[in-house]
């Protein structure tokens, strides 16, 4: 059985992490599973990117070009128009002739919406935001839209039905129609039933299955280590937050947790990881420690060990990354009861789900973790949800259960 999954990029980003795990734990089952990115990190043999200086220039000429339409809206949000051509990459997947093309985060001019009707193979579609199943836009927030055909779309500021969503969502309905088999992954279970309410994509076959992380790496150590291999007090509570762009990406709730820790009394310090200090750092009432980005999974083992809360304080939030991660190494996670991330966070057995979007109420989960006596319970229990429903293992074999299903179709 050979495999093909496709993501923009092999490691950079949540996609790209979550897509490059599901492909090592593949190779782990002995299943020949190759990886087709634009933009290779590493030095991985089974990860196929550009090969030379000219495809390069041709990846980032071809981001360039897929933002051309929305130069004509006002302060449009993060949205995708999909307006390049992809035919080379598209002769690429049908020429390395896989069983299964296994589709991920696939934007920022990697493949046009046009062009996914050309692959050969039967297709599955991790969706990883909303994109697959919208006029364009990534993070939808409470625009239901999508449900019948887009138009007047908020995030590009449109006042006109037949603007670039209505325009791209005829062009996605157009291409989908043409694909004979296309199964659907809801990597959580919001964004499962989201995509089949959808008006693209409610008549495709949907299955709920979830990122996967290797528990062998991501797991607990002790805290007084990990907390003097990074320079960080022994005698605080220390609050994590991060992400990609953490402090810039509106979408990641800074300024919600910004507001939350004003009710925070207790002796804490927050510690901020995915951005550097900035010029004005923020007055938080307290120490603040910025680590920048962090790119390798030791120093995020380290990193969730030495915390004794996450905080994922998202507006909008699929399955996180973060909120895995830092449950397979024991530590309890606050976050908003939003999206996803009830298919992680426990309330008050592994975590806190605050009311979406009270920074009063996230404060209290903050306050109700650091202050608990019985932390080993919290712990253990977080670390008990990510083995029983997201070790590789355990979920790799979901996967290849469903290659061979849809192969035997």
């Amino acid at each position: 059985m050979k495999i093909l999954i496709v993501n923009f990029s092999d490691i950079d980003g949540g996609a790209a992490r979550a897509a490059h795990r599901l492909h090592k734990a593949l190779l782990t089952e002995n299943i020949d599973s190759k990886m087709l990115v634009e933009i290779k990190k590493t030095n991985d043999f089974t990860i196929l990117g550009p090969e030379n200086i000219f495809d390069k220039i041709i990846v980032k000429f071809k981001g360039i070009r897929n933002k051309v339409p929305l130069f004509w809206y006002k302060k449009p949000s993060v949205f995708s128009p999909s307006s390049h051509t992809s035919s080379n990459l598209i002769k690429k997947i049908n020429s390395i002739n896989p069983d299964i093309v296994h589709l991920h985060w696939i934007n920022a001019g990697m493949l046009s919406v046009k062009d996914i009707s050309k692959i050969k193979a039967p297709i599955i579609w991790s969706l990883h935001d909303n994109w697959a199943f919208t006029g364009g836009c990534h993070i939808m927030e409470g625009c239901k839209k999508y449900i019948d055909n887009c138009g007047k779309c908020p995030k590009l500021n449109s006042n006109s039905e037949n603007d670039l969503s209505r325009k791209l969502w005829k062009k996605k309905k157009r291409s989908y129609n043409k694909i004979n088999n296309l199964t659907i992954i809801g990597l959580s279970n919001w964004i499962n039933e989201s995509s089949k309410k959808s008006s693209l994509l409610k008549n495709r076959p949907h299955i709920n299955l979830p990122n996967l992380i290797n528990t062998k790496i991501f797991k607990p150590i002790n805290k007084s280590e990990a907390r003097n291999l990074l320079n960080l007090p022994l005698d605080k509570k220390l609050i994590l937050f991060g992400a990609y762009n953490s402090l810039s990406d509106t979408n990641k709730g800074f300024l919600e947790l910004t507001s939350s820790l004003k009710e925070i009394e207790s002796n804490v310090e927050l510690v901020i990881f995915g951005s550097n200090q900035p010029n004005e750092p923020y007055n938080f009432g307290f120490k603040a420690h910025y680590l920048g980005h962090l790119h390798d999974d030791i120093s995020l083992v380290t990193l969730y060990n030495a915390a004794d809360v996450t905080v994922v304080p998202s507006l909008q939030e699929n399955l996180s990354n973060t909120i895995m991660e830092s449950l397979s190494c024991g530590t309890p996670v606050v976050g908003f009861n939003i999206g996803g991330n009830s298919d992680l966070i426990e309330h008050k057995a592994n975590g806190y789900l605050a009311e979406p979007f009270s920074a009063k109420d996230l404060a209290k989960g903050i306050e109700w973790v650091i202050a608990k006596e019985n932390t080993m319970f919290l712990s253990d229990n977080a670390r008990q949800k990510v083995l029983a429903d997201f070790d590789s293992k355990i979920v790799a074999k979901e996967y290849i259960k469903l290659y061979k299903k849809i192969l035997k179709q």
